[in-house]
C-alpha cells in the first residue's frame, strides 16, 4: 500500500493510453498501482521511473487527474534482426554469445550499451584495445527495427617486452620460458600468447609462483605485474615484480598410516621427495596422489592425504608429515554404464578391468578410464564412486560422452622415396556401436599408388583377441627411383589375429596372400624376361614390446620399443624363403625432458629354401631414410655395367644414434635440432647375381658386404599441420659405387 501524503489523491480508475501490443492490464500490473491506493506529484514520478525501466516503453507519462491515474506510454520499437558487421578476428557467434538484445525483443538502449561493453571485452582480451563498436537502429516501419553492430577491430596491441623485477636467482630468458605469454615476434603468428591479455597476465603470475615453488622458494610472491602502453601506443610493455625469498630444502618426511595391514615399507617407497631434496611444490601433491593410489589398491577407498609443513627458517627446512585419515575396505558392489547411446555395455565393459566384488582400487579405476578414453570414442568419462550407506560396498557409475568416431581424412606429403603424395580416407573406430575398425583410404604419390580396405575386430568371442583382414592393391612404379630399378603390382590379402602377453608384450599372427607382377629392369636386360607373375602365400607372427614415458608437450620419450618377427613364404609360391626381422629403438629424455637421445637397431634375414631363388624386389636394399647421407638403394652390391641398379642384400644390420635437442625456437613451436651418426652393412645377393653375362662375357658385379657410416645433422619441425624432417647427412665409410644423397626432406599434413 503506498503511504497517503498531504497533496495526494486517492485512485478511483487508471487510464492507460498510447499502448498497441501491450494490453491495459499489463500495464497496470507493471505501474504496481491498485484503485484505492493514494498517489501525490513524487509517487507519479516513481510510478514513470518504474515503467521506463521496465523496458517495454520508449516515453512514459503518469500523472493524476482529479481521482484518475492517467499513463500514456509510447511502446518501444521490436527488434526485428541484430546482425553484426566488419568482425574478422572474432568470430560471429562468439559475440552472438555475449548479447543479451534478441530478436522480438523490445528495443533498449541500456541493453544494447551493455551489450556493446561484452563485446569490447572479447576484443581486449584477445588483445584488439583500439576495437570500436557502433550499434545503428534501422527504422522498418510497424515500429520494427532492425540493430546493426558495426566494428572496426583495428589490430592487436601486441606485448613488445617482458621483464622482471627483483630476480636474481633465476634469468630473465628462464622465467620467460616459465609463462605463457610471449614478447613479438614475426614468427609467432600462429599463436596469440603475444597479444596482451589481462586474464593471461594474472595466469602468469600463478606460473611464476608456481615455477618459484618447484625450484624450492615456498617463500616466493610475485608482488606485482603491469602492463603499460609504449609511447607510441602500439605495444605493451609488461613487469613483473618478483620477491623471491631464500631456498628451502625438505627436511624429515615422515607419514601417519592408520593401516596396520600396509606396511609402513610399501608407503614410503611411492614417496617423491627424500630429506636434503630440494622443496619442490609439485612432488608434494604427486606424494598424496600416490599415497592415495598406495592405499587404494590395497581396498581402503574415499581416503584423505593432509600434508601438514614444517617450515624451519634457521635451517632452510620443510619438514613434512603426511597424514592418512583412517577409513574401512571398500568392495565394488555395481558398475553402472551411463550415457552411451551407441557404444555397446559389453564394449565398454570388455575395457574395464573389475568387477563385482572386486576390491576397491583408485588405479584400476583410472586404468578403465584410460582405456575408455584411448578408444576415442567418447568425449569425456567420468568414473563416479557412490558409498552404500552403512556397508563397505560401493556403486561405480561410469558415465560416458560419446562423440563421432567416422572420419573423413585427407592428407599429402613428400619424401625421398615416394616423391610427392596426396592420400584421402574414410574410416569408422567404433562402427555399429561394436567398437569395429573399418577403414577404407587410397593414396596417389610420384613412386607409388596404393588403395586399401581394413576390418578389426577388437575383442573376437567376447575375448581380448584382435583379428580382422586386410586387402590392398599397391602400385610400384620404381623404374626411375634411385636404386631400385623394379615396377610392382601387387594385389595382398592378409588375415591377422592379435593378443597382449603381458602390460608391454603383445603377439600377432598373420596369414597373406600376394598375387604380384613385377618388371625387373635389370633382370629384362640380362635375360631379355618382361613382366614376370609371383604369388607370394605366407604365414607369420611377430612380437611387439613397447613401454614409453611421453611428455608430449616436448614431444620426448624414455623407454624402449621393439619387433620381432619370423615369417615362412612358400606353401607352392613363386618364392620359398624364410624372413627373420628385429628392430629395438631406445629412447631416454633430460634435461627438463626437452633433450632425448635416441637409438636404433635393425635386423633382418632372408633364408632361400632349397634352391629357390629370392627375386631382387623382395630382397633388403639400404640409403634414404634407413642410412642418411646415401641415396635411396644407394649402398650395397652393385651392377658394373648398370651401375646405376642396386642388387639388394638377402642381409641387413643398420642403425643410428641420434640426439634431439631444442634450439632457440621458444618451445611452443615444438621445433627441434639433431644430430645423428647412421650405420649400416648390407648382405650380399643370391650368387647368381655375383656376375653378369654380356654378349657371352662374364662381368664381375660389385658384391660386398662391408660397413657404410654416415653423419649429420637436421631440424625437426612438428608443425600445426603434420611433421617435417630436414636432414643434411655425408657419408664417412663409402665404396666409389655407392651413391649420395646429401639432402633428405619429409613432410606428412592431414586436414
Amino acid at each position: 500500500m503506498i503511504a497517503p501524503f498531504a497533496d495526494a489523491a486517492t485512485v478511483s480508475r487508471i487510464d492507460v493510453t498510447g499502448n498497441k501490443r501491450m494490453d491495459t492490464e499489463s500495464v497496470r500490473i507493471l505501474s504496481d498501482v491498485k484503485i484505492g491506493d493514494s498517489v501525490n506529484t513524487e509517487q507519479a514520478n516513481q510510478i514513470a521511473k518504474k515503467l521506463q525501466e521496465s523496458g517495454y516503453f520508449s516515453r512514459v507519462s503518469v500523472r493524476m487527474s482529479g481521482n484518475v491515474l492517467k499513463i500514456d506510454i509510447t511502446e518501444s520499437p521490436i527488434v526485428n534482426m541484430v546482425t553484426i558487421e566488419g568482425n574478422d578476428d572474432v568470430s560471429t557467434d562468439d559475440l552472438k554469445n555475449e548479447l543479451r538484445l534478441k530478436e522480438r525483443s523490445s528495443y533498449d538502449e541500456s541493453v544494447i550499451g551493455a551489450d556493446v561493453q561484452r563485446m569490447l571485452t572479447i576484443y581486449q582480451r584477445k588483445g584488439f584495445f583500439g576495437t570500436k563498436i557502433e550499434p545503428k537502429k534501422i527504422e522498418l516501419g510497424d515500429n520494427r527495427v532492425n540493430v546493426v553492430y558495426e566494428i572496426t577491430e583495428g589490430h592487436p596491441t601486441y606485448i613488445s617486452d617482458i621483464d622482471f623485477v627483483g630476480n636474481e636467482k633465476f634469468s630473465d630468458r628462464t622465467l620467460r620460458d616459465a609463462i605463457l605469454s610471449r614478447e613479438h615476434a614475426w614468427w609467432r603468428f600462429m599463436t596469440q600468447f603475444d597479444v596482451f591479455d589481462e586474464d593471461r597476465i594474472l595466469y602468469d603470475q600463478q606460473m611464476l609462483r608456481q615455477f618459484y615453488m618447484r625450484n624450492g622458494y615456498a617463500d616466493a610472491v610475485v608482488t606485482d605485474a603491469t602492463g603499460v602502453f609504449t609511447p607510441d601506443r602500439q605495444y605493451y610493455s609488461v613487469t613483473f615484480t618478483i620477491d623471491e625469498g631464500e631456498k628451502y630444502k625438505f627436511g624429515k618426511i615422515t607419514l601417519d598410516n592408520p593401516f596396520h595391514d600396509i606396511p609402513d615399507s610399501d608407503l614410503y617407497d611411492v614417496m617423491k621427495m627424500s630429506d636434503g631434496d630440494t622443496y619442490n611444490i609439485d612432488l608434494v601433491d604427486e606424494t598424496i596422489s600416490a599415497l592415495r593410489g598406495a592405499v587404494g589398491d590395497a581396498g581402503y577407498a574415499f581416503i584423505n592425504v593432509e600434508p601438514i609443513p614444517t617450515k624451519n627458517d634457521d635451517t632452510r627446512t620443510i619438514d613434512i608429515n603426511f597424514k592418512i585419515q583412517p577409513t574401512n575396505r571398500i568392495y565394488l558392489n555395481n558398475i553402472n554404464i551411463l550415457g552411451n547411446v551407441r557404444t555397446f555395455d559389453s564394449v565398454i565393459e570388455q575395457l574395464v578391468p573389475m568387477r563385482s566384488g572386486d576390491p576397491f582400487s583408485l588405479q584400476t579405476i583410472e586404468e578403465a578410464r584410460q582405456n575408455l578414453m584411448r578408444t576415442r570414442y567418447f568425449k569425456n568419462v567420468q568414473m563416479v564412486p557412490n558409498r552404500i550407506a552403512d556397508a563397505n560396498m560401493i556403486n561405480l557409475d561410469i558415465q560416458v560422452e560419446e562423440q563421432p568416431t567416422g572420419e573423413l581424412s585427407g592428407g599429402f606429403g613428400w619424401s625421398n622415396i615416394n616423391g610427392f603424395m596426396v592420400d584421402a580416407g574414410i574410416s569408422e573406430s567404433n562402427f555399429m556401436g561394436r567398437g569395429q575398425v573399418v577403414q577404407l583410404r587410397a593414396s596417389l604419390a610420384q613412386y607409388q599408388k596404393q588403395a586399401l580396405f581394413s576390418f578389426t575386430e577388437p575383442y573376437l568371442f567376447g575375448r581380448p583377441l584382435s583379428a580382422g583382414f586386410d586387402v590392398a592393391y599397391t602400385m610400384y612404379d620404381y623404374t626411375s627411383l634411385g636404386g631400385f630399378g623394379y615396377d610392382r603390382d601387387s594385389l595382398t590379402i592378409a588375415g591377422r589375429m592379435g593378443w597382449r602377453l603381458t602390460d608391454h608384450w603383445s603377439q600377432t599372427v598373420r596369414l597373406s596372400a600376394a598375387f604380384d607382377q613385377n618388371y625387373d629392369l635389370y633382370s629384362a636386360m640380362r635375360t631379355g624376361q618382361d613382366w614376370r607373375n609371383a604369388n607370394l602365400f605366407t604365414v607369420g607372427t611377430y612380437l611387439r614390446y613397447y613401454n614409453l614415458d611421453t611428455n608430449f608437450e616436448q614431444n620426448t620419450h624414455t623407454g624402449i620399443v621393439g619387433n620381432l618377427g619370423i615369417a615362412y613364404t612358400g606353401f607352392g609360391g613363386t618364392e620359398t624363403y624364410m624372413r627373420y626381422n628385429a628392430d629395438v629403438i631406445g629412447m631416454v629424455k633430460f634435461f627438463d625432458d626437452r633433450w632425448q637421445l635416441r637409438a636404433s637397431l635393425d635386423l633382418g634375414l632372408i633364408q632361400p629354401l632349397g634352391d629357390s631363388y629370392v627375386s631382387r624386389v623382395y630382397r633388403y636394399f639400404l640409403g634414404g631414410e634407413s642410412l642418411r647421407g646415401f641415396d635411396i638403394a644407394g649402398v650395397g652390391s652393385r651392377a658394373r655395367y648398370y651401375s646405376t641398379y642396386a642388387l639388394g642384400g638377402l642381409w641387413k644390420i643398420n642403425g643410428s644414434v641420434q640426439l634431439n635437442f631444442p634450439i632457440f625456437i621458444p618451445d611452443e613451436y615444438q621445433v627441434k635440432g639433431f644430430v645423428f651418426f647412421d650405420y649400416g652393412i648390407l648382405g650380399k645377393p643370391p650368387k647368381q647375381e655375383y656376375e653378369y653375362d654380356y654378349g657371352g662375357i662374364l662381368i664381375q658385379n660389385y658384391i660386398d658386404d662391408t660397413i657404410r657410416t654416415s653423419a649429420g645433422v637436421g631440424i625437426y619441425w612438428n608443425t600445426p599441420m603434420g611433421p617435417m624432417n630436414f636432414s643434411w647427412g655425408w657419408p664417412i665409410k663409402m665404396t666409389p659405387y655407392d651413391r649420395e644423397q646429401r639432402f633428405l626432406l619429409s613432410f606428412e599434413t592431414q586436414f
